[in-house]
């Protein structure tokens, strides 16, 4: 149903003839707007998570004056409000802690202020799931603009891509093959441009889930945050919100099982971050879809990885590549009939109608569904006695020669005792060693920080190797690789079966099964389950307190439990108070 100048959210706050009203009114004036830049018009609020230490938005003041002069084109009042960054390279002990706090404040912010509609403007990894989560739960029209990836890496003619590069040039330094001069040069070349990674990770993987999801604007996923294109992108994003707010056309009709599915069948197709199963999960739960492992696990067998880029695909190819090859509308077109079509986008359009048009015009970079880059394997999800409630891990990503491993486990818990260990030369460990790290999963992190790709030993590098079997209860960079197994649930720090391994411990991987297990026979497990005892809590106070008394465990989504629908109503409008 189509709304008019009365059914407006905003005229509750501007519209009646009372004091409460004359106070808001008159504070408008205050700054120097007169009755006719709100009278009759949507109030847009553009919430932004612009910040000095985060990279990947610095060109967000610009991109929120783009915006507005949308909004303004299409007879909207805008309003810019800020919103935590949660930058995923200057923030610790890491940027997940924060996520629910993004969500929780974009949430509120649009609750108690007079927004109609909203321009949720993120891309920094954590910063799409955050804004996306508050949003759903708010209810009213939104639209998600992405801040695309940077331009590609460079050095002494070299293509680097964020991350991925990082670690391989770092292993090589550990290994003495780097000077200090060419370190620099890889410093001062892997990251050109204001923009997320150009690699597929976390951050490129959520934006595409979001355009899938049908949230976005055709295409903006895959725009280069330095490219012209990117400013009409954003001014078309205020344009459009405003039409979304007089069609009514709210978030409830958009993030539904089948663009849920959508969503995940696109990230697989992608060779998605292994961040993005929690950051899906817990979006769909926002929105009252109930996803699960085990259907993300069946979409990963079942859907070829066809965008060939990195850190899962062959070669150089990054963002930057997919974007000029046709983007992700091309991706989408590509896996045709897979994808449930009739499903809304913020357009108004079904997904199917967007796509019209859509081609690739490099078919090694976006591939056809009769040459992928892998048949399977942008992600499993592993069952077993080490993860009664799931793992997972990204097979398109490691060699195969460990999907099917075994090996004594090599158990640290926690980072720094794990770091000082890789970095001593005579450290006992062989290539068939099973490292683990616990203790650094949701509550034991805290926050599940960035530690799955655990460093292979130096002694192991010095002899030319470069991966091995790892294990954690922790997440991976987006942009990581190899063979590493992550968020183990139920975490060790609260007596998951992590808890309970051993050094020397037999541990057995066999992934076209999705078995992970310690050989180790089950009355000596529950030995160890009854002498086990509860660490302290990580905190006493504040915000982390909370986090700690409420967030669910990795195949949960890490959500906080009193902000899932079933957990009950909100307190409703700020009419009531």
């Amino acid at each position: 149903m189509k709304k008019n100048v009365d059914d407006l959210r905003s005229a509750r706050w501007f519209a009646p003839d009372d004091l409460r009203s004359f106070g808001h009114r008159s504070r408008l004036m205050q700054m120097g707007l007169d009755p006719q830049d709100w009278e009759g018009r949507p109030v847009i609020g553009v919430l932004n998570t612009w910040s000095e230490l985060n990279p990947c938005h610095a060109h967000f003041r610009e991109r929120a004056a783009d915006v507005k002069k949308g909004v303004h084109q299409a007879g909207g009042f805008p309003v810019e409000l800020p919103a935590i960054s949660v930058d995923e390279t200057f923030t610790k002990p890491t940027s997940m802690l924060y996520r629910n706090l993004l969500a929780m404040e974009t949430e509120e912010m649009i609750r108690s202020h007079p927004l109609d509609g909203v321009v949720l403007m993120g891309g920094c990894d954590k910063t799409t799931p955050g804004l996306v989560m508050g949003a759903l739960s708010a209810g009213v029209p939104m639209i998600y603009l992405p801040a695309g990836p940077m331009l590609r890496g460079n050095y002494a003619g070299k293509i680097l891509g964020s991350g991925s590069d990082a670690w391989k040039y770092w292993d090589e330094r550990r290994a003495g093959n780097i000077s200090d001069a060419e370190w620099l040069g890889v410093e001062g070349g892997i990251a050109r441009s204001y923009g997320t990674c150009m690699t597929m990770g976390t951050a490129s993987t959520m934006t595409a889930i979001a355009e899938a999801l049908g949230l976005c604007l055709p295409g903006a996923s895959s725009i280069p945050a330095a490219d012209a294109g990117h400013m009409r992108m954003s001014t078309n994003c205020g344009r459009r919100i405003v039409d979304m707010v007089w069609e009514n056309l709210t978030p409830d009709l958009i993030v539904t099982p089948a663009s849920a599915r959508n969503a995940a069948i696109v990230a697989m197709a992608t060779g998605c971050s292994t961040n993005a199963v929690i950051h899906l999960l817990a979006m769909a739960k926002r929105a009252g879809v109930n996803l699960t492992l085990d259907e993300l696990d069946a979409l990963g067998r079942s859907t070829p990885l066809i965008a060939n880029v990195r850190p899962s695909g062959k070669g150089d190819y990054l963002m930057e590549d997919f974007f000029y090859a046709g983007g992700l509308r091309a991706l989408m077109a590509q896996l045709g009939d897979r994808l449930d079509l009739a499903a809304v986008t913020v357009t108004g359009k079904s997904l199917g109608e967007t796509l019209e048009g859509a081609q690739v015009y490099n078919d090694d970079v976006i591939r056809p569904l009769s040459n992928p880059v892998y048949h399977e394997g942008s992600l499993a999800v592993l069952r077993g006695n080490l993860c009664p409630d799931g793992a997972v891990i990204k097979p398109a990503a490691c060699d195969e020669r460990f999907w099917v491993h075994e090996g004594p486990a090599l158990v640290f818990d926690s980072y720094p005792e794990m770091k000082k260990a890789v970095d001593d030369e005579n450290l006992d460990v062989t290539p068939d060693h099973v490292m683990v790290l616990r203790n650094a999963g949701p509550l034991g992190g805290p926050g599940m920080p960035e530690w799955g790709m655990l460093p292979i030993p130096k002694a192991l590098i010095k002899q030319g190797h470069r991966d091995m079997l790892r294990i954690s209860d922790a997440r991976m960079s987006g942009t990581s690789y190899g063979a590493c197994v992550l968020h183990v649930a139920p975490e060790s720090y609260i007596g998951g079966p992590l808890a309970l391994l051993k050094n020397g411990d037999r541990v057995r991987l066999d992934l076209p099964n999705r078995r992970l297990d310690m050989l180790v026979p089950e009355a000596e497990i529950e030995a160890r389950r009854a002498a086990w005892k509860a660490p302290e809590p990580r905190y006493e106070r504040g915000y982390g307190w909370l986090f700690g008394k409420h967030v669910t465990q990795a195949n949960e989504g890490c959500d906080f439990d009193f902000l899932l629908p079933e957990f009950g109503k909100t307190a409703g409008e700020p009419d009531i108070f």
